[in-house]
C-alpha cells in the first residue's frame, strides 16, 4: 500500500464538504420556489403587440429540474461516503503500518483529524511536553515529507 491513499482520502473528503454544500444551496432554492409560489409575468401580445396580458403560474419545469438534481446529488453522496468509509480504513492501515509511534501519531493528526501543521506541533508539544526539542510546523512538515520520500 503506498502514501496516495493518504492523498486520495483527503481529496474525497473534500470533496464530500463540497457535495454537502452543494446539496444545501440547491434545497435553499428549492424551498425558495416553494415559498414564494407562483410567479407572475407581463408579456405583449394581440392586436399587433400592443395588449399586454399577465401570465401567473407555478414554475413546473424548474421545480421538477431541481428535485431531479438534489435526488441525483443525494445519492452521489452516499457512494461518496461509502467511498469513504473505505478510504478510511486503508489509511489508517496505512498510518498503523508505519514504524515509529511519533510519526503515526503526526500522519494521523493530519490526515485523519485534519489537522493544519502548527496544530500538529501543537498538539505534539502537548502530547510530550517534556522533548528536549520543542515541535515546529516546520520540523513536523519536514518530518512528514522524508518519510514520504524514503517510502
Amino acid at each position: 500500500m503506498n502514501h496516495n491513499i493518504l492523498v486520495e482520502y483527503a481529496d474525497m473528503r473534500e470533496e464530500i464538504k463540497d457535495l454537502r454544500r452543494r446539496i444545501s444551496k440547491l434545497e435553499r432554492q428549492i424551498d425558495k420556489i416553494v415559498e414564494e409560489g407562483s410567479v407572475i409575468d407581463t408579456v405583449n401580445g394581440g392586436a399587433g403587440g400592443i395588449q399586454h396580458f399577465k401570465v401567473e403560474g407555478f414554475p413546473v419545469p424548474e421545480y421538477q429540474n431541481k428535485l431531479n438534481l438534489l435526488k441525483m446529488r443525494r445519492v452521489l453522496l452516499i457512494q461518496k461516503e461509502s467511498k469513504l468509509l473505505e478510504l478510511t480504513s486503508q489509511a489508517e492501515e496505512y498510518i498503523g503500518e508505519i514504524d515509529k509511534s511519533e510519526l503515526r501519531i503526526m500522519f494521523r493528526f493530519y490526515y485523519m483529524d485534519n489537522f493544519t501543521w502548527s496544530k500538529v506541533a501543537m498538539q505534539m508539544n502537548y502530547m510530550f511536553p517534556k522533548r528536549r526539542i520543542a515541535y515546529t510546523e516546520d520540523n513536523c512538515r519536514m518530518r512528514h515529507n522524508r518519510f514520504l520520500e524514503e517510502n
